[in-house]
């Protein structure tokens, strides 16, 4: 006969249109909320803040991993190789300064993962007079005069810095 009205709100009967602040929210961010998200983000802006610089220069947070209360979480480092004994020492300190900071017990304990430190090679770039040649007639081909013009005064830089 009659049907029940599918309200936005889960309980069958709406309250003048009103809606709980739970049903309010976008899908994506319940879930990160329940999963603590706020508390991860406000670790990585305050970083250099609670640890120090000395650790935040040479560790950050990959991520943190807690129980459905929140309480008793894994944060787990990404370190750079060489200052993985510097952080181990400072396990203890680093997890009473986070949960100082958040005012009870959220983090249990610290797990280190390794990462190899970028090294930054500068390659030197010369141009002999045989690849001198060959870029020269590349840019011939090109019909914008304008370009042209741009890759030759480029090509000759190059050629100068020898």
């Amino acid at each position: 006969m009659h049907g029940k009205k599918n309200y936005i709100n889960k309980s069958k009967y709406s309250i003048q249109g009103l809606r709980t602040v739970s049903n309010s929210l976008p899908h994506g961010l319940k879930t990160i909320l329940k999963k603590g998200g706020h508390n991860y983000s406000s670790i990585i802006y305050n970083w250099s803040d609670l640890v120090g610089k000395k650790i935040s220069n040479i560790c950050y947070p990959k991520s943190v991993r807690t129980d459905r209360e929140l309480k008793n979480g894994t944060l787990v480092l990404n370190v750079f190789h060489g200052d993985q004994i510097t952080v181990e020492y400072s396990k203890k300190d680093i997890i009473d300064k986070i949960n100082t900071f958040f005012g009870y017990k959220f983090i249990k304990e610290i797990r280190l993962i390794l990462i190899k430190e970028k090294v930054n090679k500068n390659r030197k770039i010369y141009l002999n007079d045989d690849s001198k040649i060959r870029l020269q007639k590349k840019v011939e081909k090109i019909g914008n005069t304008n370009l042209k013009k741009n890759l030759n005064h480029l090509i000759n830089v190059f050629s100068k810095k020898k």
